[in-house]
């Protein structure tokens, strides 16, 4: 069965699921048992099909970055030699750092140390896209969120005051209005991850030593990451969004098990329309099974599902985003942020680290390996991200 045909398939058991909690409600508005029975299997293959959808368009990326040509043929002269690369872009520092990761001599001895005090070399720049890149498909919040780079704290000015404008008489004095500033400061916090690697398999030189540590700490990192900007505490580590320090709450629930179509409306319009034009819901996959059933005060269904290959779902028309690392329904949780996550600010301390670790695992035959990066992150602005909260 093609991609396109399960997306069909999905949309058409969504349409029996609706019908069918049209059709079947009692005289109180709900499911009897046996009915309720038949639309929790439904729904399992709701998400059986969902699970099976995603599979499918990660192996056609796969596919697709597969079949792309390893090289080009020429069709022209060649205009000059290649400008050399200098720096962690040249040929020579990635030579070295892959010798240095075997426990070779170096060659060209031109790897740089990092800064930490704990040693270790900077990773080569095309190492380092790579750990990037697989960290923004680990980790949702980064895909989102506005990235930076910085070489040290930075200090981010933030308007806490306006001005107000005044009707003024003619030749009357003007009335002085003072905005306000405040300030809000992006650290760099530590984030280590050690694995450990046979010697043999480290003599072996097919064994692509680099492409696994790439990997490896990449999905450490991300998942790190990415529960800190959810729900850390910002001490030693980034500030999350679902915190007393991270977005406003928008509408506190009447129920601290339950969330009504009425309560995410209002959610929406607690955010301000500048935010609204970008604006996205973050969630967990357990909340959205209990929104699912929900309907708007015309009777259409707020969750939708996405027919396009590499769209999400929507809610209420928005987009919608999970992570396993939001909080779920309970008394006082904050349970879904709701806004432009483009006030939430990460920052990346430029130059990420690996230390080879030659005599700690000498006894188990294994060399390990300590990566480091520094990172931090904030909502800047709160009133762009809006909360909803569980009724404590």
């Amino acid at each position: 069965m093609t991609i396109t045909e399960l997306r069909n398939k999905r949309a058409k058991l969504w349409n029996t699921m609706e019908g069918f909690l049209d059709t079947h409600r009692n005289s109180m508005g709900v499911l009897s048992a046996e009915d309720d029975n038949t639309y929790s299997n439904m729904e399992r293959d709701l998400d059986s099909l969902t699970n099976e959808i995603k599979r499918m368009e990660r192996r056609e990326a796969i596919e697709t970055e597969l079949n792309k040509p390893v090289n080009q043929p020429l069709t022209s002269a060649p205009s000059g030699a290649e400008m050399p690369k200098s720096g962690r872009a040249s040929n020579e520092y990635k030579e070295d750092f892959d010798r240095h990761l075997r426990g070779k001599v170096l060659v060209h001895n031109v790897l740089s140390e990092g800064t930490d005090a704990d040693g270790g070399y900077l990773v080569p720049e095309d190492f380092e896209r790579d750990i990037v890149t697989a960290l923004e498909e680990e980790n949702v919040i980064r895909s989102l969120a506005k990235v930076i780079t910085t070489q040290h704290e930075r200090k981010i000015p933030v308007a806490t005051g306006h001005s107000t404008a005044q009707w003024t008489a003619e030749n009357a004095a003007y009335t002085e209005s003072n905005p306000t500033f405040g300030q809000k400061q992006i650290d760099a916090f530590k984030l280590t991850d050690l694995c450990r690697v046979s010697v043999e398999l480290l003599q072996d030189s097919a064994f692509d030593i680099e492409d696994y540590l790439m990997k490896e700490f990449a999905r450490a990192f991300g998942i790190a990451e990415e529960q800190a900007f959810c729900v850390g505490t910002g001490v030693n580590q980034p500030t999350g969004i679902f915190t007393a320090n991270g977005g406003q709450v928008g509408v506190t629930a009447a129920s601290s098990t339950a969330i009504t179509a009425d309560e995410l409306i209002s959610l929406v319009y607690s955010l301000k329309s500048p935010y609204r034009r970008n604006a996205k819901f973050l969630l967990n996959d357990a909340t959205i099974s209990i929104i699912r059933k929900l309907k708007d005060g015309n009777g259409a269904y707020l969750w939708q599902p996405s027919v396009q290959a590499g769209q999400p779902d929507r809610l209420l028309g928005y987009e919608i985003y999970t992570s396993p690392y939001v909080p779920t329904v309970a008394a006082g949780a904050l349970a879904i942020a709701f806004g432009d996550f483009k006030n939430y600010w990460i920052g990346d301390r430029a130059g990420r680290t690996v230390q080879r670790l030659n005599e700690l695992y000498a006894t188990n035959g294994q060399i390990g390996y300590v990566s480091t990066e520094r990172v931090d992150g904030k909502v800047i602005l709160p009133e762009g991200i809006k909360l909803f909260k569980m009724k404590p």
